[in-house]
């Protein structure tokens, strides 16, 4: 979810109905393409036991937020040429590398493959089932934006706080809270396409792959803490 697109216009009469389907259909292939860096991202990781300043969970914490926004700024900029594309899958290559330490984490436990399955399966889930009520509905979801965008944040302050509080507690919560709200934000994103409040498809790509890489890690990381089997 960019947060240059919090605040959707709607354009229906401007936008036809096959410029919204050739945008829609473009997106989701990108997004199916964009999984296959983030796959080799999280299996060098795993296999290289990949850290990214480890001794310091917070300058850890702003430096993946500040090469994830240097990423995206760039696709924004190169949103409507062949780079906006290389950019979107080097930062899904980027993805895949930060989610790997999670990863090996999960699948150093007993059952961690089969947790590493559900929480994939949950995420095609909830991904289908969002998908199919932004294509089907004739409901204006642009009213979510900003209680989404509030959400994110209070998700965002509440991560970097429990870096030094370490409440095991406050992360439970705010994994499921990330679930829900990143869950929320792949209807808001793929309506937006849908209604034509979104005409960029690598925009749109950039946008549900943030939201699907966020629920995917934080059911991972909900399974792991509740399911996970050390034995």
């Amino acid at each position: 979810m960019a947060i240059d697109q919090i605040s959707p216009q709607y354009q229906n009469t401007a936008v036809g109905t096959e410029t919204r389907n050739r945008v829609l259909r473009n997106t989701y292939g990108l997004l199916a393409l964009s999984m296959i860096p983030t796959v080799i991202g999280a299996w060098i990781g795993v296999a290289t036991r990949f850290t990214f300043f480890a001794g310091s969970p917070a300058i850890s914490f702003i430096a993946f937020l500040a090469i994830a926004w240097g990423f995206m700024f760039g696709i924004s900029r190169y949103r409507n040429s062949s780079a906006g594309i290389l950019l979107l899958l080097g930062f899904t290559f980027f993805m895949g590398l930060m989610l790997s330490r999670l990863l090996g984490f999960v699948l150093g436990m007993s059952n961690g493959a089969s947790l590493v399955m559900m929480a994939f399966g949950s995420t095609a889930v909830i991904f289908g089932a969002m998908a199919t009520i932004a294509t089907v509905s004739k409901r204006d979801f642009s009213g979510m934006g900003r209680w989404l965008f509030v959400g994110m944040i209070v998700i965002l302050l509440a991560a970097f706080a429990n870096i030094f509080l370490q409440i095991p507690a406050l992360m439970l919560t705010i994994s499921l809270l990330a679930t829900v709200v990143f869950s929320l934000f792949i209807l808001f994103d793929l309506n937006r396409v849908v209604t034509g409040g979104e005409t960029n498809y690598v925009m749109a790509t950039l946008s549900v792959y943030i939201n699907l890489y966020n629920v995917f890690s934080n059911l991972l990381a909900l399974f792991g803490i509740a399911g996970g089997n050390n034995d």
